[in-house]
């Protein structure tokens, strides 16, 4: 099993006519990826990698029985994007686009609230299942195939920490990042809900940072009752407080957010967390036996 995408999936590309949606078009192909086709409007027609391009998600969704979408548009565009595939029945939304303003993601979230379409994102890598399907720009050499569950809110540490488990054996069931912003779409405490009902994944890596108290409703989540082990990594111990660090949810401020902070509510909560990405693998064996 895997949690969100399978190699059923069939995805649409919003933006596939753009220079960055082409290209990670064809890396998603070449990885693997059931792509049906893309969306530009006044594009329709057209082919991309081989791929028809629509006007309209509706149109798109209509011919091709597409159930996720990925949305690789400019950030003025990309709220409207997301509503328009939720509008289309679309079960899985992972919105790559950074730079969005926060009023047009809230905008987004609750509009959606108590719908069927869960956003991954926005400004996210997307979602990786190792030896089925990439939606995203998650590169895809670095993973194996396993039962190691890894969720992040950094796409860097994500590659990063993901090749370190690769390399030392440990392979993954899923990889998602839920993206850098203050508001997201999906949260920590989701994907752990959904890691601790997958059958495959058996201890999941999270990757958090300086910024918000999502790290610390996830070890409220995981002290409650979660029963699979989780190895935790804080990046930003060194920021200088008030300082933003990458993400627009990376700032530390009002004497809250910072990393200790997290470190502290993880290791109540019975996680051990790691000094850097190499240490996680160790850490994972550890609590694994």
């Amino acid at each position: 099993m895997s949690i969100l995408v399978d190699a059923s999936t069939r995805v649409l590309v919003q933006g596939i006519t753009g220079r960055e949606g082409s290209f990670h078009t064809r890396q998603m192909l070449d990885y693997g990826t059931n792509i049906v086709g893309g969306v530009t409007p006044r594009r329709g027609g057209e082919t991309v990698n081989g791929l028809p391009v629509f006007d309209t998600v509706q149109e798109a969704t209509q011919e091709t029985g597409a159930n996720a979408a990925v949305v690789l548009v400019p950030a003025p565009f990309a709220a409207d994007a997301v509503l328009e595939a939720a509008d289309a029945g679309l079960s899985l939304v992972v919105c790559i686009t950074e730079g969005i303003p926060l009023w047009d993601t809230l905008r987004v979230l609750r509009y959606l609230q108590g719908g069927p379409t869960r956003v991954l994102g926005p400004n996210c890598p997307g979602i990786t299942v190792p030896g089925m399907a990439k939606i995203g720009i998650i590169p895809g050499h670095i993973h194996m195939p396993g039962s190691v569950g890894v969720v992040s809110r950094s796409g860097t540490l994500t590659y990063e920490v993901v090749w370190a488990l690769t390399q030392r054996g440990l392979g993954q069931s899923t990889c998602l990042g839920i993206g850098g912003d203050p508001v997201v779409g999906t949260t920590f405490v989701d994907a752990l809900r959904l890691f601790e009902a997958d059958d495959q994944t058996e201890a999941v890596v999270l990757i958090g940072e300086i910024g918000g108290s999502a790290e610390e409703e996830a070890a409220q989540y995981i002290a409650q009752g979660m029963t699979k082990p989780v190895v935790a990594l804080v990046a930003g111990r060194t920021a200088p407080p008030g300082r933003r660090m990458g993400h627009a949810g990376a700032i530390v401020s009002g004497g809250t957010g910072d990393a200790a902070s997290k470190i502290a509510a993880f290791q109540a909560a019975g996680v051990p967390v790691a000094d850097h990405p190499e240490q996680v693998g160790d850490l994972l064996r550890e609590v694994c036996g």
